[in-house]
């Protein structure tokens, strides 16, 4: 199943894609209360094209959206950085959440060198605390596409991550989650970013370092995770800021991010 959160009429609502369209499902409440319930529901109304959908992140305020660096060995590489022992975890906060086709902002007094980060994102669908990694797959509510937007000068200029991370839509999320039972291996996945139709990214999944069972267990050791939180699962090589020169987007760019199975995140870029 494909389950977006959409807005009609300036509600949020949930639907289902079928058939190159979205249809709502008579339910109440947002993408958590649905991955907490049971999952049954009925359609309702008429098909929406997908081209006139207004599509929200796929969770609105999940309790934790995880970012996990420099999980693939050809991005460690272009970095020139060192291959982490245990996962190097970070943060990003909910007001960083747009949806599918929704607009990347930033303030140029604040940063000009805005990258991209084309990536897996896993979607918690149980409360787990201390979960063995032959459990961690059953967790899954399931995937979408991610772009961990970073400005790279606040970033490597405050000696953490957290503030280069977070800005304002800078956690395009989207634009569906494909559930879990869709996908038998999510480390066989093709993930692509276009940055105005050109190719930037181009790898597999199966390139992680740590797989999404070590991740999961890891992270279920250290804190509880709780139904639509949002693992990152790390971004393989292409990124603007380790070119030569380096690449960042610009006032009026498209970024598009496509992960095999699952779909294709666009967002339009606007600076202020």
């Amino acid at each position: 199943m494909k389950i977006a959160q959409f807005y009609h009429n300036k509600r949020l609502c949930l639907g289902v894609i079928e058939d190159h369209s979205l249809r709502q499902i008579d339910f109440q409440g947002d993408m958590i209360d649905f991955i907490k319930g049971i999952h049954r529901y009925k359609s309702t109304g008429k098909p929406i094209p997908l081209d006139r959908v207004q599509f929200a992140p796929v969770v609105s305020n999940p309790s934790k959206i995880i970012g996990i660096g420099l999980n693939y060995m050809d991005h460690i590489r272009e970095s020139k950085g060192k291959v982490p022992e245990i996962p190097l975890v970070f943060a990003k906060f909910s007001n960083s959440l747009i949806g599918h086709n929704d607009r990347i902002t930033w303030d140029t007094r604040l940063t000009n060198k805005v990258d991209f980060e084309g990536e897996l994102a896993v979607i918690i669908g149980k409360r787990i605390h201390q979960c063995p990694e032959s459990k961690a797959m059953e967790s899954i509510f399931g995937y979408t596409c991610a772009n961990d937007v970073s400005t790279r000068d606040l970033q490597f200029g405050d000696g953490q991550w957290v503030r280069g991370k977070t800005l304002d839509t800078f956690c395009p999320l989207g634009p569906w989650v494909v559930t879990s039972d869709e996908i038998a291996d999510p480390h066989s996945l093709d993930i692509k970013s276009r940055l105005n139709g050109h190719i930037m990214q181009d790898s597999n999944s199966s390139l992680m370092i740590f797989k999404l069972p070590q991740l999961i267990s890891f992270l279920s050791k250290n804190f509880t995770l709780n139904p639509g939180d949002v693992i990152l699962t790390g971004t393989p090589h292409g990124v603007g800021t380790f070119r030569n020169p380096s690449v960042y987007m610009k006032d009026g760019d498209e970024i598009v991010v496509e992960i095999e199975r699952i779909g294709l995140l666009r967002n339009l870029c606007k600076s202020l």
